[in-house]
């Protein structure tokens, strides 16, 4: 799925809440002292698009990359700071894969790589709501990360010559995004989307410096998107 057809599902989501009133005139007021609660708990279920930047040694052809979309799922921990600010953490499992496409590499096998992973991320998050409108409340989220790749490879003594792509274990990131809380007639929902930029070379290199799967790579920095739906 691509992430164009989740926009429109997004889209035709909100326009349908508006028709039921949310966003209309004199709404009912559904849940009005649900943000008041010091601590409150919530999940999440979503759609992610991982992606690599790379920085190289020296001039070339770029790897060529073609991500997938994955699937998000996880928990949601709620603190409320002031009347605008809370602190959120959202541990959660991400599942996805990358495809690494090498141009310079004639054989078919080895010019492409597969890079699977099973993330569990750990945001911390530092969330700006708005002055709440009727039953809707835009915000801004920001805050660092850190992912522990489960499928990483890391410690395996095998390397792309044994078609093994490896990537380290732990990764530091900073994330920002926006959403909406939704306040409905049950429940809290609240759909975001949020960017995702890695700090840290993430690449562990093969054994022979001139590898031409790693030999050329200064840098590998994780770049994603996340779609998240979040109900509390």
């Amino acid at each position: 799925m691509q992430f164009k057809y989740i926009f429109f599902i997004l889209l035709f989501s909100l326009n349908s809440f508006g028709q039921g009133g949310i966003f209309g005139k004199n709404p009912i007021i559904n849940h009005e002292n649900h943000d008041k609660q010091k601590v409150h708990w919530g999940y999440f279920l979503g759609f992610s698009s991982y992606n690599y930047k790379f920085d190289y040694l020296t001039v070339g052809k770029d790897i060529e990359l073609k991500p997938s979309t994955g699937f998000n799922v996880g928990l949601v921990g709620n603190l409320r700071l002031t009347e605008y600010f809370d602190l959120r953490f959202e541990p959660g499992f991400y599942a996805t894969q990358r495809n690494l496409i090498y141009p310079d590499i004639e054989d078919s096998v080895d010019r492409l790589r597969e890079v699977k992973a099973a993330n569990l991320h750990f945001p911390l998050l530092l969330k700006y709501s708005a002055l709440r409108t009727g039953n809707a409340r835009p915000f801004l989220l920001g805050g660092v990360s850190a992912t522990l790749n489960l499928g990483s490879n890391a410690k395996a003594p095998d390397d792309n010559y044994s078609d093994r792509f490896r990537v380290k274990t732990w990764t530091q990131n900073y994330e920002i995004g926006f959403g909406i809380d939704l306040y409905l007639d049950y429940f809290k929902f609240s759909p975001s989307i949020r960017g995702v930029f890695g700090m840290n070379d993430e690449l562990i290199r093969d054994n022979d410096p001139n590898s031409p799967w790693t030999g050329n790579i200064e840098s590998m920095k994780t770049r994603a998107v996340f779609v998240n739906f979040t109900f509390h």
